[in-house]
Formats: structure tokens, sequence, C-alpha cells
């Protein structure tokens, strides 16, 4: 009888159930000892300052984006710039104040959790050695973008040639450079690719019409022929600046010569005069019994 109460009281699964309730019984006095009322209170007010702070600085960023907005629109015709330089100058502004505003917003939804700013901004620039490499393109890009724009090398609307890429600029912004393509495809160009730019749109573009002719046509009466067509043409073209100029016979290949009309025109319209004149001559040539090789080269 003794030694079955022994072994009774030396039973290891007694000794886990007793481990187990004591275990137990210290989680259930942790669990009660906490203040869940403190907690939740502290909680809720977190979420109500986070969602005030939201609603403030959406508030804050409309309205400073209206003021920005209603001063570009007043000030419009006071400024001495061209419009697509004021809308380069208004969308720079627009993403630095987008850029600036959301770096106090994260600051004071930090703040409002309890995160040491400080110990972040120490331990940021420690890490900042670490990632400075990673980092040197996006800090390139800004750079870049910012000397984009002082240095005027183009703006929005601008007909650009930036490398392999060409077309119209449609934004250009602290990272990035946006350009349509003629053919439509849109381009998102990192501003530090952008190394030599080709701008289209500074200047008045020439447009150069070429007609071979055969090495025995009468070229006075071609030259009358062409200042016709021109004076009755160049009125309802109200995109060319000056000309036309005339330039020729000269020699060209295959035996021919060239006779040469020039016109300086806005930016962009060079191509739409040239063809209409283009085809207007040719036109007028053949009515009038020049005759005319069987390809014509046009420049």
């Amino acid at each position: 009888m003794k030694i079955l109460t022994t072994l009774i009281e030396d039973n290891p699964i007694d000794e886990t159930l007793d481990s187990v309730v004591e275990s137990s019984n210290y989680f259930m006095q942790w669990w009660q000892n906490i203040n869940w009322s403190n907690i939740i209170s502290q909680f809720m007010t977190k979420v109500i300052y986070l969602l005030f702070t939201i609603f403030v600085f959406l508030l804050i960023k409309k309205i400073v984006k209206f003021l920005l907005k209603r001063t570009f629109e007043t000030k419009r015709n006071k400024m001495d710039i061209s419009s697509s330089r004021r809308n380069t100058v208004y969308k720079m502004v627009d993403n630095t104040v987008s850029y600036v505003l959301a770096f106090f917003l994260v600051y004071t939804i930090l703040s409002i959790l309890g995160i040491p700013i400080s110990t972040l901004l120490a331990s940021a620039g420690i890490a900042g050695l670490a990632i400075g490499l990673g980092a040197q393109s996006f800090i390139n890009d800004i750079v870049n973008g910012f000397f984009i724009l002082l240095e005027n090398q183009f703006d929005v609307g601008d007909s650009v040639i930036i490398g392999e890429y060409s077309g119209k600029v449609v934004s250009i912004g602290l990272r990035s450079t946006q350009i349509q393509g003629f053919d439509g495809t849109h381009h998102f160009l990192p501003n530090h690719t952008i190394d030599v730019i080709s701008n289209n749109s500074r200047n008045d573009m020439r447009a150069l019409i070429e007609v071979k002719l055969p090495a025995d046509t009468d070229f006075e009466k071609v030259r009358n022929i062409l200042e016709t067509v021109n004076d009755r043409l160049v009125p309802n073209f109200p995109e060319i600046v000056s000309g036309p100029s005339y330039i020729g016979p000269n020699n060209s290949v295959n035996g021919l010569m060239v006779m040469k009309v020039t016109f300086y025109t806005l930016n962009g319209q060079q191509f739409n005069v040239h063809d209409h004149f283009l085809a207007k001559y040719l036109e007028e040539l053949s009515k009038a019994g020049i005759s005319l090789p069987t390809q014509t080269f046009i420049s």
C-alpha cells in the first residue's frame, strides 16, 4: 500500500497537469491586470488624431493647389514668358508642393504613433550611406529636372528629339519627363538619362521644296509658274513667316536639274506647307506641259 501511494505521488502526469494549471493561473493574472480601458482609449484617440490629420492635410493640399492654380491664371497675362514655359513652371511647382506636403504628413503620422523621429533620422543617416549608391539615380533625376527648368532647355508642348526618342513634351516632373511620340507612343524618360536635346520649337522652321526637272526644261517658264502658284496660295497659309525664296536651277543627280523654293513657317507647320505647295507645283507644271521625271525626289 505504501508503494502504491508513492507511485501515485510521483506520477509525472500529475506534475505536468499541476504545471499547466499554474501557468494558466499566471496567464489569467496577467490578462486580468491589463488595463483594457486605457488601451482602447489610447487606440481610439490615435485613430481620431490620424483621421483628423489626414483630413486637414488633404484640405490644405486642395486649398494650396487651388491658390497656386488661381495665381498662375491671374498672372498669366503679366508673366513675360511663353504659355508652354508657364505650364512647365506650374507643373514643377505643383509637384514640389505635393512632395513637401507628403513629407510633413508622414512626419506628423509618425509623431502621433509615438515613433521617435530623432532616432529614425539618426538611423536614416547611417542607412543613407548604405543606400547612397542606389539612390544616386533618383537624386540625379531631381537635380537634372531643376536644371532643365532653370536653363529653359525645353517646355511642355515643345517638339524635341532626346536620344532615340522624338515627339511632343507633355510633362516635366522632378523625376521624369514624358514625351508623346508622333506615332502616339508615350515615353517616360528619367531626367538623369536626358543628355543631348534637340529642341525644334524655339525658332521658325524651314520648308524646303525641291522640284527636279530635265536639263532641257524652260526654267524661266517654270519660275513663272512657281511664282504664280505662290502668289495664289501664300495668303491662305498664315503659318508662313517668310518666303518664298527661289534657288536654282542647280545640278542634281542622274543628269537632272533642281529648282528649290524655301519658306520659313511656324514650328511644326513646315511639313504641311511643304506637301501642299509641292503637290500644287507638280499639278501646275503638268498642266503647262512641263516634262517631269518619272521619279521626283523630295527632300
